[in-house]
């Protein structure tokens, strides 16, 4: 029975480039077997955070349900929709560990574009059955013969192949259906083996705590079974299990092959690993799952409460945030300028944008975070290798034998027409070009090595503004090399602002410093003495700009008479400036740590 019941089911992810159609083909998928009734539809239906909803954009990855009929046959199609953009990859190879088939999406008018080719690759490595699907057929200026030809002179995959859609009109979505029935495998694993079930993600309910998201790969699971997860090795008494069509369904029974959740009495989601194994706690068990690689955090950045009175509520919010996201990550630290804070780590620009928008908006604490900076190493003279994840921690010239910086490979796809701009832009950046391939006759992909924190700040910015919105980039880490980088410290009124410093090129060192001091004088505000904002390679300043003090008329009221007295009061108000230079302190606002993100790379 468990055996031919294990022959229906289908699980399987869809794959794409950012804004490609993922959340609304899973809508149409919904509607189409039934699984949500018209009156509960709306669009997005699986992007349940507000974030994702106000974006626009799939932030975590969603597992779901769907039962299809097919010759009197019931089919269960386990779908997990994952996001597009490049910085929640890491969501998306988790969704690849648990599924045999991919949907593999483009865009019937952008055609392939860089996350396209990045994820399509993921899913072969994970050596799953790819079903090519172009989507948006229904728009007028589609161009689906020419993006078919694009997916196959970029991942080699057959044109006789690819499903056309259009997840917006649902027109083909049954013939979709059908085809992941026909080419997608159904789940290898054995019912009746010790039980093996891969944590691949996990939320908190205030009322039910801890919820367990498992794709079962041997054995079966009951209600009231006693389980141990093999990581922390604890064991729990299993609650309830169910299945996600689309809110949680309990069942009595979940068998190799199925996705569904798990609720033990869990009190706290530290106590759960994503990537873990659960097993049974008595009798035959099963050995633990390979898991998943580790996340490589690539960006770094304080993130201190406005109010210094927030910061247990603030390390709380972190704890909740990392337990339930894997692949952010924080430590306790201190800055002179902003009290106490948390060193934050993060995959890319996007991922800390969203880390700090959900912190606003969930926890509802008002933050300052200074200026994100990207992991280096630095080999020592006494051949010790540090790990730099902030400025501060760069020892002094004297200590260091070799100062590396994060390379990766960067694929862009561009029209014809940009690629001059582009490959320009790449050359000013420090890249290396490694390769020219024609995706079609009139759109290219070119793959440089660049240095990590060229890539980050605002690469994807200016690509898109030199492109006209048609150039996309995808990048990957391929290692450290030696470059020749300084540290840039920022000294206001003397002082040295550790949260303000930078690492940046020594040849970039002087125009980097003398745009942020120029930022900085705009976004400090007049005191009542005379600011000097500065910036410094170890002791020898690189630029200056001066805050003018505030000035009081004092001879407002000296109507002629003798000069004396009037210079008499210049000199008491002098004075009065220099005292109060030597025990005022400069108020810096949260704009000015911006300022130096802003003036990154500007010319």
């Amino acid at each position: 029975m468990s055996e031919k019941y294990q022959n229906s089911i289908r699980n399987f992810c869809i794959i794409a480039h950012i804004d490609h159609g993922k959340s609304t083909l899973a809508d149409r998928l919904l509607e189409a077997t039934g699984t949500v009734q018209k009156r509960e539809m709306q669009d997005q239906l699986l992007d349940d955070l507000d974030l994702e909803r106000q974006r626009g954009i799939t932030i975590k990855a969603r597992a779901v349900c769907l039962s299809f009929q097919r010759d009197g046959k019931r089919f269960e199609l386990n779908l997990i929709d994952t996001p597009g953009h490049v910085d929640f990859h890491y969501e998306v190879s988790r969704s690849l560990a648990c599924c045999e088939g991919a949907l593999l999406l483009a865009d019937a008018f952008q055609g392939v574009e860089a996350q396209t080719v990045a994820n399509a690759y993921a899913a072969i490595e994970a050596d799953l059955k790819i079903v090519p699907v172009i989507n948006k057929i229904d728009l007028k200026h589609q161009r689906a013969d020419e993006v078919a030809f694009e997916m196959n002179q970029s991942i080699g995959i057959d044109v006789d192949e690819i499903i056309r859609v259009s997840a917006k009109t649902g027109q083909n979505i049954d013939r979709l259906l059908e085809t992941i029935v026909d080419r997608v495998p159904p789940p290898s694993g054995d019912p009746n083996a010790p039980l093996q079930a891969m944590v691949f993600d996990s939320h908190y309910d205030e009322y039910r705590g801890a919820v367990t998201y498992v794709r079962i790969m041997n054995g079966r699971i009951k209600k009231g079974q006693k389980l141990r997860f093999l990581r922390t090795g604890r064991v729990y008494e299993l609650i309830e299990l169910g299945q996600f069509r689309p809110k949680q369904t309990p069942c009595d029974e979940l068998q190799a092959g199925q996705v569904g959740y798990l609720i033990c009495n869990i009190k706290s989601l530290d106590q759960i690993h994503i990537g873990d194994t659960v097993t049974h706690a008595t009798g035959a068990t099963g050995e633990a799952l390979t898991g998943y690689k580790p996340p490589k955090r690539m960006v770094y950045c304080g993130l201190y409460p406005s109010d210094g009175q927030d910061f247990v509520e603030l390390r709380d919010a972190l704890t909740k945030l990392s337990i339930n996201d894997p692949s952010f990550e924080f430590t306790p630290e201190s800055s002179e300028a902003l009290g106490f804070g948390f060193r934050c780590g993060f995959l890319g620009l996007l991922h800390m944008e969203i880390v700090q928008q959900r912190l606003e908006g969930e926890a509802n604490i008002d933050l300052v975070q200074t200026a994100p900076n990207v992991t280096y190493e630095v080999l020592t003279r006494n051949g010790e290798i540090l790990e730099i994840h902030r400025p501060q921690e760069v020892p002094d010239a004297g200590e260091i034998e070799e100062f590396r910086q994060p390379i990766v490979r960067v694929n862009i796809i561009v029209p014809e027409e940009y690629i001059g701009a582009v490959m320009k832009l790449c050359n000013e950046r420090r890249g290396i070009q490694k390769n020219t391939e024609y995706l079609s006759a009139t759109r290219m992909m070119l793959t440089y090595e660049l240095p990590l924190a060229e890539v980050i700040y605002d690469m994807h910015d200016k690509l898109k503004g030199i492109s006209r919105g048609y150039a996309t980039l995808d990048y990957e880490l391929i290692g450290y090399q030696p470059a020749d980088l300084v540290r840039v410290d920022m000294l206001v009124n003397g002082n040295k602002v550790d949260a303000l410093s930078i690492i940046c090129n020594r040849a970039d060192a002087d125009r980097r410093g003398r745009a942020v001091v120029k930022k900085l004088k705009e976004e400090i505000s007049r005191h009542m003495f005379e600011i000097a904002v500065q910036a410094a390679i170890g002791n020898r300043v690189i630029a200056r700009e001066t805050v003018k003090a505030l000035r009081k008329n004092v001879t407002a009221k000296c109507y002629g008479g003798d000069i004396s007295r009037k210079r008499k009061l210049w000199e008491k108000q002098k004075e009065g400036k220099k005292r109060m230079k030597s025990i005022g302190s400069v108020d810096i606002p949260q704009k000015a740590f911006m300022a130096v993100l802003s003036t990154g790379n500007d010319e």
